[in-house]
């Protein structure tokens, strides 16, 4: 039985994979797709990438034809006229040799870009002579074709992939387009499609001689899919518009949705410049713009004290645990005194204050009072300021919201480990960490962070997450912008707060900003601004800030903003709200002086002004690595398509 064993695993083995072998070569040639075969030439065909329309179906983002020029480095001949092809192309001899090294360098047998991006005037007088170059031929793709000139943060750009993406994604190879920043990267799987591939057989002469295996491989493409997102193109527009000559960023929300409705940042730039064979050019000129930042989506990414807007959440979390109700009362003579004779000035018109006065007149003595007895009600302070903390994570603060745009910062909610690092001895109290309560101190929040705040506060306690998808066709968005979020506020104690919300336009620091037939509930903010200078602490113009909703029973819009050193919030911000409100609810303006006055409103001067600061290291609400060398410029940037805004203008380089 030993002696046959052995034999027969031997012979069941050999058995097994001549089968195997006969099955791979003549029944199963599929592998040979897959190999560097010779005789088999892969020929891609590109799907349109999907359309993109906002909420009411306007078209922002078409495609236009676009040609690649594609090499294969081992079947260019070696006696190419150079010359004549270079100038064909409008390249230098020069640049077609680097070309044709860097084609060997990622393979010699496989085709990749050698010029990219040509329109149909480029590529009509290579298509005559294409016979000629061996080795050469050209791949139809589709370029985006940018029917707007703003939006640009929204909506990304398309780059060629490179080579580690390569190695990491087989879907993609030299040459693919993939999309970058904004919606094209977030929906990159959805806007592309499918391409679709043809296999060619080839003779030992090279010759095409047909489809290999009668098409039996060939794939069709698939178009990509067209998406709606939930932004308001003329709401959108009307904003950016609004940002010129200014610095800072504006978000605008749908309370009961979580829908964005505007995603604005100043400066920005039109997304044409980075269409077609400028692109590259356009795009690093852009990026290393390192005073206006116009790359950088100051919505989303910025982080910034959020001043007396904040004093909202102090006051619901100090009415939750019960250490204040809407007639607890606080006596401002101005200011409020602690520790020491240390003293935070106050602009309210003093006196005895209760809740509902507190809010519209932005009384500092009562809010630093209140967050005073929510932290003294525990006998620890460290516990006191965790409590404090979970509250506001519940409104979606201190973390990353979730949202689906590629980038973002989470903001900053002190915690008790936040001041164990600052304190390592201990010894800190209540009176040490008072500058939280008036949105100073260690808060740091985002504009969207903001938005979503008097989002939450609209609803009265709950809150979906923000996004900018509103429809894929025929898919369903993701679920986790149906889910409804819950603070850890009961819902009751939200009216109190909304009433004062009211009257800051009624009575209160926004009684100018009013717009007849909206009820609209806002608080102003003015966030300290502070610069090292030579070793000096410096105080900076203040960043103007704004939050608001509207109307004031079922609200339907929630908005936040904030002016880099913009002064006062009621005087850049606050107007800027009223008009972005009235724009959306009416579709019109009304307000003509307000508009006229912000449009008149430049801040050139006043970034100009942080230039002259000798060795200026930004600190607090500024980032630490800016060296605030600010000018006003104008990029010089030019293609066919448009040139960029010339309201790019910047004193800071951001985190």
């Amino acid at each position: 039985m030993r002696k046959v064993l052995l034999p027969s695993l031997i012979i069941i083995a050999a058995s097994l994979l001549v089968i195997r072998v006969f099955y791979l070569q003549i029944i199963d040639d599929s592998f040979k797709l897959k190999s560097e075969n010779n005789a088999i030439k892969k020929q891609y065909d590109y799907p349109e990438r999907g359309y993109i329309y906002d909420r009411y179906g306007k078209l922002l983002v078409a495609n236009q034809a676009s040609y690649d020029i594609m090499v294969i480095p081992r079947e260019v001949k070696e006696d190419l006229n150079i010359s004549e092809f270079c100038e064909l192309l409008n390249i230098t001899k020069e640049d077609y040799q680097k070309r044709i090294a860097k084609a060997r360098v990622y393979s010699p047998r496989l085709p990749s870009v050698f010029l990219s991006q040509l329109n149909k005037s480029e590529f009509a007088a290579f298509q005559e002579k294409i016979r000629k170059y061996d080795g050469f031929y050209f791949q139809k793709r589709s370029l985006r074709d940018y029917e707007v000139d703003y939006g640009a943060n929204i909506f990304g750009f398309i780059t060629q992939v490179n080579e580690k993406l390569i190695a990491k994604n087989p879907y993609y190879n030299s040459g693919d387009l993939i999309g970058k920043q904004g919606v094209e990267q977030s929906y990159e799987e959805i806007l592309r499609g499918i391409k679709g591939v043809k296999y060619i057989q080839k003779d030992k002469y090279n010759r095409e001689i047909g489809s290999y295996k009668n098409g039996k491989y060939d794939t069709i493409a698939v178009q990509g899919e067209d998406i709606n997102l939930t932004i308001d193109a003329e709401l959108q527009k009307y904003g950016e518009e609004l940002m010129i000559n200014k610095r800072g960023g504006i978000v605008a929300l749908e309370p009961k949705t979580g829908e964005i409705l505007a995603l604005i940042t100043a400066p920005s730039y039109d997304p044409g410049i980075l269409v077609g064979r400028q692109r590259s050019k356009n795009y690093t000129l852009l990026y290393h713009d390192s005073i206006a930042k116009p790359l950088y989506d100051r919505g989303l990414l910025a982080e910034y004290p959020p001043g007396s807007p904040f004093k909202l959440l102090t006051g619901l979390v100090a009415l939750q645990e019960g250490v204040i109700d809407e007639n607890f009362s606080v006596s401002c003579h101005h200011g409020f005194s602690y520790a020491r004779g240390r003293f935070m000035r106050c602009h309210c018109s003093g006196g005895q204050l209760q809740l509902h006065r507190g809010i519209y007149q932005s009384c500092n003595s009562y809010f630093a009072t209140a967050y005073m007895k929510t932290i003294n009600k525990y006998t620890k302070p460290a516990a006191a300021v965790d409590v404090w903390s979970n509250h506001l994570k519940s409104f979606g603060l201190g973390q990353f919201m979730g949202y689906d745009l590629p980038t973002g910062k989470r903001g900053k909610i002190p915690t008790s480990k936040t001041y164990k690092r600052m304190y390592p001895n201990g010894g800190w109290r209540s009176t040490a960490i008072v500058s939280n309560a008036i949105g100073q101190g260690e808060v740091v929040m985002t504009p969207i962070q903001l938005a979503n705040m008097m989002a939450t506060i609209a609803n009265q306690g709950y809150y979906y997450t923000p996004h900018i998808i509103k429809k894929i066709e025929g898919k369903k968005i993701d679920s986790k912008f149906t889910t409804k979020h819950t603070t850890t506020i009961d819902q009751k104690f939200f009216p109190p707060i909304i009433s004062g919300l009211f009257d800051v336009y009624n009575m209160g620091t926004a009684s100018r900003l009013k717009v007849e037939g909206i009820d609209i509930c806002g608080k102003t903010g003015t966030a300290e601004n502070f610069a090292k200078i030579g070793g000096k602490r410096v105080q900076l113009k203040d960043h103007s800030i704004f939050v608001a909703f509207a109307p004031k029973d079922n609200p339907k819009i929630a908005i936040a903003i904030m002016i880099e050193n913009g002064g006062f919030g009621a005087t850049i911000a606050g107007p800027i709200a009223s008009l972005m409100i009235e724009k959306y609810l009416k579709k019109k303006i009304t307000r003509k002086d307000l508009e006229t006055r912000v449009l008149n409103i430049s801040l050139r001067s006043e970034y100009a002004k942080l230039g002259g600061m000798p060795e200026a290291e930004a600190i607090e609400s500024t980032p630490k690595d800016s060296a605030l060398k600010a000018k006003i410029i104008t990029p010089k940037v030019t293609t066919p398509q448009a040139v960029v805004k010339k309201t790019i203008i910047d004193t800071t380089k951001k985190n």
